[in-house]
């Protein structure tokens, strides 16, 4: 059994909320010869390592962490995930 795993949390924006961030990121991307991207949205990631496993109950409570705490689920919508150690 592992001493802890890491999990991470993927925090975007949703498809419907403006993202003035990655706008302006994608408005300045051509000017630095980078022509072929059309879009991009700034979300956040957080990493999270827990005790032992990945357990269905240790993800259940980093889900909770990321909809109380890590993400505003008005405006964000978040994606858990196990990041396999290399």
């Amino acid at each position: 059994m592992p001493a802890s795993t890491r999990v991470v949390v993927d925090v975007m924006p949703k498809p419907e909320i403006l993202d003035p961030q990655g706008q302006a990121i994608a408005n300045a991307l051509p000017s630095l010869g980078f022509s072929s991207i059309a879009s991009v949205r700034q979300g956040k990631r957080f990493e999270v390592e827990i005790a032992g496993e990945a357990t269905e109950e240790a993800l259940e409570e980093v889900r909770r962490a990321a909809a109380t705490l890590l993400a505003n689920p008005v405006i964000e919508d978040f994606e858990i995930r196990v990041e396999v150690a290399q």
